[in-house]
C-alpha cells in the first residue's frame, strides 16, 4: 500500500512548523504514525480519536521530533474520519483536525477444526476463567508506560514459514469465530522463542485460547505477545534484551497444531505485528525489513 504524505503549517510566535502525517491511507487491522516537529512554544498533548486518546512521545532516534501511533481497530470499515491533535501553542490550547482515510485490507479466510470444547466452551467455569484473563490482558494493553526501552530496530521471533498471516477471517469448526490476530510461525514443539526487542516482561502465565503466553511491554504503550509456548524462559518483572530466548514454541490452548502466534498491540488495539515492526523500523530507525 502506498503511503501518502502530508504537511500542515502551523505559525507561532517564533516561525512556522510542520506536522508531517505518513500512513494517512491506512488498513483496518493496521498502525499509521504522525511525526511532529518540536517547535518552542508549542507543546503537544494527545491524538483523539473518537473515545481513543494516544499519548505523544519523544522520537527514540531524532531529537528534533516527536510521534503518536494510531492504530486501526480491524472492525473498522473503510472510510474517512477525523481525529484532533490536542496541543497549547504560546500556553494558549489549540486543536488541529486531519483526516485519516481507512481502507479495506483485504484479509482471506480459513477454516480450522479443534476440540469443541474451545470453540463455544459452555462451563461456568471456563467462562469466568476466560473473562478474568480478557480483563487481565486489557488492564495491561491499557497502560502505556513513558519510558520506551527500544534502542534499536524490532525483529522477528522466529524465522520459520508463516503459515497464517495477521487478519485472516477465522471459521472454527464451521462457526465463524472472529479474526486471527497475529502471524503463526511454524515451530515443532521445543523451538526457542526470542524476544522481538528490549523490554519488561509483564505476563507469562497459561491461558484457556493463547495457551502458555508472553507478554512484552516495550514502553509507550507498545506490546509484544508470543502464544502456545510449551515452557517459559523468563517471568514477570525482568527486563529482556532483543533476541534472548524467552520461551519455547509448543501445542497449548486452542491450537491445531504446534506453532507459534505472534501479535502486537498499540494503545491497547489489536494490529497487524509484521507491519508495526516494518513501521517503527522505518521510521525510528532507518530499515525497510
Amino acid at each position: 500500500m502506498p503511503f501518502l504524505f502530508l504537511i500542515f503549517f502551523f505559525v507561532t510566535s517564533l516561525g512556522a512548523f510542520t506536522l508531517e502525517t505518513q500512513n494517512v491511507s491506512v488498513a483496518n487491522g493496521r498502525t499509521a504514525i504522525l511525526l511532529l516537529d518540536k517547535v518552542k512554544g508549542i507543546e503537544y498533548q494527545k491524538l483523539v480519536d473518537g473515545k481513543r486518546k494516544y499519548r505523544i512521545f519523544n522520537h527514540p532516534t531524532d531529537r528534533t521530533k516527536m510521534y503518536v501511533l494510531l492504530p486501526e481497530n480491524y472492525y473498522n470499515k473503510p472510510a474517512v474520519h477525523s481525529v484532533e491533535l490536542l496541543y497549547l501553542q504560546d500556553k494558549k490550547q489549540e486543536k488541529k483536525g486531519l483526516k485519516i482515510h481507512v481502507v479495506d485490507g483485504h484479509y482471506a479466510k480459513e477454516t480450522i477444526h479443534v476440540a469443541k470444547s474451545k470453540v463455544n466452551p459452555r462451563s461456568k467455569a471456563v467462562k469466568k476463567r476466560t473473562a478474568k484473563e480478557y480483563a487481565e490482558a486489557m488492564k495491561i494493553y491499557g497502560h502505556a508506560t513513558a519510558k520506551n526501552y527500544v534502542s534499536s530496530a524490532y525483529i522477528v521471533p522466529l524465522t520459520s514459514k508463516i503459515t497464517s498471516d495477521f487478519g485472516k477471517a477465522r471459521v472454527y469448526n464451521d462457526t465463524l469465530k472472529g479474526y486471527h490476530s497475529g502471524t503463526d510461525f511454524r515451530a515443532k514443539t521445543g523451538t526457542p522463542i526470542i524476544a522481538s526487542n528490549d523490554g519488561k516482561v509483564v505476563l507469562a502465565q497459561n491461558r484457556f485460547y493463547a495457551g502458555n503466553s508472553i507478554i512484552i511491554d516495550h514502553g509507550e504503550g507498545i506490546y509484544t505477545c508470543y502464544y502456545h509456548l510449551s515452557q517459559f524462559k523468563v517471568k514477570v518483572g525482568e527486563m529482556v534484551k532483543k533476541g534472548q530466548v524467552i520461551g519455547l514454541s509448543g501445542a497449548t490452548g486452542r491450537i491445531t497444531g504446534p506453532h507459534l502466534h505472534f501479535s502486537a498491540r498499540v494503545g491497547g488495539v489489536q494490529v497487524d505485528p509484521l507491519q508495526l515492526i516494518k513501521l517503527l523500523n522505518k521510521n525510528f530507525y532507518g530499515e525497510n525489513k
